[in-house]
């Protein structure tokens, strides 16, 4: 055997035949993945849809900042506000608009998320923690969503911004632990476990079954998803019956009720779909703890000697500087349009309704097209995820005349048009249509894509370390974005469309550390990873790392 294929034999993690080895490593065929299972894990993602801690909860708390807000050309609290002469309030120390608040509260929570991610992300690696984990935090969501029932006036606008930082967290840290059970899902498949015992006799060439258990990732993580746009579409179109049956539209005090109606039933639907998941997942063991750590300090012991050890780790190093630029990209680009979306549709709950249909059907569409042309053309993840990243940052190619010059249409770039043009940028009712079509279409299929790769350049036997670990790096990144979006704008005179440069350029640059990801090299990187942090016995004493390289050791004997 030579020295390529000992090192990429570290893909494979072949099922050991000792009894008490197989309990203690979650290898036992009791651990291997149901349909049941699988299909509980989809309808949590369905559940968890965003409509609470993404959606309709920042929505109402931006429509309880503009009813609360007053016109700046006006003495302080006399004129309400009208949208074209800005609108502001009071916010930590100073008056600013309340674009900059929603921005500036969007990073707090975005720091205070990293923080709490450094100290339980690393709890999914260890024992049996991350189930609990997300159950507590699932019920923190939900009690959130109904929390929102009680603040639907504008003079609660600063118990809004409490529930706003609460319920992003809530939702942010949910669907984070959801994330770190998919790799564990996916490598415990009826076929992928069949793929790697044909590997340990010979039977199957080790790229073959790292193809194979890639494409198996992308399945259940491009499934999730889009069972997820799926569900979106009931339940919006179950909230617009709501609506109707409320008279949202009668009056601004029915709408702003009919935004708080939204978020608690988004919730109830949440721990309705979460449920089953709570049931039927597995609770497979993690790796034992380190001596001398216990769960409050395993998680800064995890980023240092992953921190530590990065340069030996290369390919996952260069993926993590692209992801963490990317990440902070498209979710302040998101934040910045969703901003602009709601004032340009007067915070209609009906409108806006309306906007996330047409978006959850382009979605699925998206979504599940990407997966069946990667499934028919067996293209890999980093190609897919490229293609798709393209699209993040390139829309199709338009001549505007919005000055002098022509200005070819860029995602971020559309919303700089706005800058100097009141002709687009993100400033009229068609133009918010038009890009929930394009984002469904070929931009989510980032969420999957994105997430797949991070198990593409992962060490095995500590994945929800390097998937909470990056989980992290998205945290800090999506609040420096919005941190440094909300100062552009109040250095601007408010002009809401200035951010837009920062993240296209930001953008851009991000993009070349993804072209020079090589996953082959990423595989032999992590086996020599794996060696010589067993031998140290840097992330825990259990069997779990020591029967992974004992499996290695005699499949060398045997050949």
């Amino acid at each position: 055997m030579t020295d390529r294929e000992d090192n990429e034999l570290a893909l494979v993690e072949i099922p050991p035949s000792d009894n008490s080895t197989q309990e203690s490593t979650g290898e036992d065929p009791a651990y291997t993945t149901t349909r049941p299972e699988l299909w509980s894990f989809y309808l949590y993602c369905a559940g968890n849809n965003g409509f609470s801690g993404f959606n309709f909860g920042p929505s109402q708390f931006q429509n309880l900042l503009f009813l609360a807000g007053y016109d700046p050309s006006q003495p302080p609290f006399t004129a309400a506000c009208t949208g074209d002469t800005g609108c502001v309030l009071p916010y930590l120390g100073r008056n600013r608009d309340i674009s900059s608040i929603i921005l500036l509260t969007n990073g707090i929570s975005f720091a205070i998320q990293a923080v709490l991610l450094l100290v339980i992300g690393a709890w999914a690696d260890y024992g049996m923690w991350r189930p609990n984990t997300t159950i507590v935090f699932t019920a923190v969501g939900v009690a959130v969503s109904f929390a929102w029932l009680g603040v639907a006036d504008p003079s609660n606008w600063r118990a809004g911004v409490s529930l706003y930082v609460l319920g992003s967290i809530a939702y942010q840290v949910t669907l984070t632990f959801w994330a770190a059970a998919f790799p564990g899902l996916a490598h415990q498949l009826p076929e992928v476990r069949e793929s790697a015992l044909e590997v340990s006799l010979g039977k199957k060439d080790i790229d073959a079954h790292a193809a194979f258990e890639s494409l198996s990732r992308n399945r259940v993580s491009n499934v999730a998803f889009t069972v997820l746009s799926v569900g979106q579409i009931f339940i919006l179109a179950v909230m617009v019956g709501i609506l109707q049956g409320i008279g949202a539209n009668d009056s601004t005090e029915s709408n702003t009720k009919a935004f708080s109606v939204l978020v608690a039933f988004a919730g109830a639907v949440w721990l309705i779909c979460a449920l089953p998941w709570f049931f039927l997942e597995k609770r497979r063991p993690g790796l034992a703890l380190p001596p001398g750590t216990s769960l409050l300090t395993i998680g800064f012991r995890q980023t240092y000697v992953a921190l530590k050890e990065c340069f030996r780790l290369k390919q996952t190093f260069l993926y993590f500087i692209f992801y963490f630029f990317m990440n902070d990209v498209l979710t302040t680009t998101v934040t910045v349009i969703l901003t602009l979306q709601n004032s340009v549709v007067a915070y209609s709950t009906l409108h806006l309704t309306l906007l996330l249909i047409v978006g959850s059907v382009a979605q699925a569409l998206g979504i599940y097209s990407f997966w069946l042309v990667q499934k028919k053309f067996q293209i890999s993840t980093k190609a897919m995820l490229s293609f798709n990243v393209f699209w993040i940052l390139v829309k199709p190619m338009i001549s505007l005349r919005a000055t002098d010059s022509d200005i070819k249409q860029v995602l971020t770039l559309w919303g700089l048009i706005g800058v100097r043009t009141d002709k687009f940028g993100f400033k009229h009712v068609w133009e918010i249509w038009l890009y929930q079509v394009f984002y469904g279409l070929v931009v989510c299929p980032w969420y999957a894509y994105s997430q797949t790769m991070i198990s593409e350049v992962s060490p095995l036997p500590q994945m929800c370390l390097f998937f909470a670990l990056f989980s992290v790096f998205g945290g800090t990144s999506a609040f420096i974005g919005p941190l440094v979006s909300s100062a552009i704008i109040s250095a601007s005179n408010n002009n809401n469309n200035m951010p837009f440069a920062f993240l296209f350029a930001l953008g851009t640059v991000s993009t070349g550390f993804l072209y020079f990801v090589d996953v082959k090299k990423s595989r032999v990187e992590c086996e020599e990873f794996i060696k010589a942090e067993a031998a140290r016995k840097a992330f825990g004493d259990g069997n779990k790392i020591d029967s992974f390289m004992q499996s290695i050791s005699d499949r060398k004997r045997a050949d």
